[in-house]
This record gives C-alpha cells, sequence and structure tokens, in this order.
C-alpha cells in the first residue's frame, strides 16, 4: 500500500487541490503545506499532499482490516452528495446535512434514537404503520421518517462510537472536530491553507473549497478502506 499511481500530481493540479486561500485568510500553522503565493493566494505544496494522502491510505487500510469503523463528516452543500456517495460505496458512516451537537458526546441519548428511528423504519417498512391508520396519520409518519433521514440516515446503522473520523471541512465542522477531540477519536482532516493541522491526527493538505479536490481526495481513502474491509491478510501494493 502508500502507492500512488504516477500522474497523481497532474490529478491534483487538474482538480484544483493546490489552490489555498487569499494570504490575509491564512492560517500560519499552515506554513510547513504552503509552496508558494500566487495572485496574493498561497499554493499549497503537493509533495506534501501526495504524502500525507499515501501515510492515511497505509493507515485507513491496516484499520479497516481490523474492521475498524469509520465515520464521515461534510455537510457542505458542494461536497455532501460526495460524502454519502463515498461512505456508502466503502461501507462507512456519515454525516451530510447538519452536524447534530452532542452526536458523539452524548452517544446514549444519540444511541436512543438511532435505536428508535431504526424500530420505526422497520415497522414502516414492513407495512404494519399501514393498518389502522388514517391517511393523515401515515403522512405525518413519512414526515417524521424524511426529517430522521436527512439528519441520521448516514449513521443509522452506527452502534457505537466510530473508531476514526474524517473531516473535509475543519471550519465548518468544528463542533465535530471538538467532540472527536474531547473524546479521544483520531481524525483525519482536509486542512486548506485557513486551517489548523494541530486540531486532526492526520492533516491531508488540500484545497477544501473544490467539489473536485473533495472528490479525488474521499475516492482515493475510501479505495483503501474498501480494499481493506475486503482483504484480511497481506497482499500486493495497491495502486490508487
Amino acid at each position: 500500500m502508500g502507492v500512488l499511481k504516477k500522474n497523481i500530481f497532474k490529478d491534483m493540479i487538474k482538480v484544483a487541490v493546490h489552490l489555498g486561500h487569499k494570504k490575509s485568510e491564512w492560517n500560519p500553522k499552515m506554513g510547513y503545506y504552503i509552496l508558494t503565493e500566487c495572485r496574493n493566494r498561497h499554493i499549497i505544496n503537493l509533495v506534501q499532499t501526495a504524502h500525507f494522502l499515501s501515510e492515511t491510505c497505509d493507515f485507513v487500510l491496516d484499520a479497516a482490516r481490523k474492521r475498524k469503523e469509520f465515520l464521515i463528516v461534510g455537510t457542505r452543500t458542494y461536497a455532501a452528495d460526495l460524502v454519502a456517495s463515498a461512505a456508502k460505496k466503502a461501507g462507512c458512516h456519515y454525516v451530510n446535512y447538519k452536524w447534530q451537537s452532542g452526536l458523539l458526546t452524548n452517544w446514549s441519548t444519540t444511541k436512543e434514537r438511532l435505536e428508535r428511528f431504526r424500530n420505526l423504519k422497520q415497522k414502516y417498512d414492513s407495512g404494519l404503520f399501514h393498518r389502522r391508520r388514517t391517511k393523515k396519520e401515515i403522512a405525518l409518519i413519512e414526515k417524521q421518517l424524511a426529517l430522521l433521514q436527512q439528519y441520521l440516515g448516514g449513521v443509522l446503522y452506527m452502534k457505537k462510537l466510530p473508531d476514526i473520523v474524517i473531516i473535509v471541512d475543519q471550519q465548518k465542522e468544528s463542533t465535530a472536530v471538538r467532540e472527536c477531540r474531547a473524546l479521544g477519536i483520531p481524525i483525519i482532516g482536509l486542512v486548506d491553507t485557513n486551517c489548523d493541522p494541530d486540531l486532526v491526527d492526520i492533516p491531508i493538505p488540500a484545497n477544501d473549497d473544490a467539489r473536485g479536490s473533495v472528490g479525488l481526495i474521499l475516492n482515493k481513502i475510501m479505495s483503501a478502506v474498501s480494499y481493506g474491509y475486503n482483504t484480511t491478510n497481506k497482499q500486493p501494493n495497491l495502486k490508487l
């Protein structure tokens, strides 16, 4: 593992992984990951990006082989469908609409909510709710299920705290970051030039505002997760 395709740099440039924020918006802690500046905008060092992406793939591959559970968090509109798609393909949990405060730190309450959600969905899918109920009552149940699906659908079958959390946008998901840090859950995070890399355990310097950039990074990580879940013994290096 840990082998990225030779054209990875061309792919990253194509989707603007290297484009950071305006110079005035930078976080000095990101200096190590910045190559230069161009037209008052910082340029991320893609050698660093490739290095940390490769390390991340090694890490998640090993974790997946040990059957660790992942949670992907990305609620910005442009990334929501990417997060859901990547998570489903790799068999991971996800939050892509709005982070519910206390989702992890108040786990006992979250666990109860998810259990009620699963029971409600099971009864509805089995047709039990359609017996002796008016159309209005059924409509109310459907509305409740739709709302639960929107907020908690991606974690419906998460029956314990995740082992690893992947954060797409550190600033947008600041509450999720705080909860993970409070619980000691390892964080893999995309860090743009306005982020604080010290808040995550494995930083991946990358443009977190471009859909293509987020999609490429998630695709590489989730490919490694999928590979890990589907292999138990040591396998030949997988090129990502």
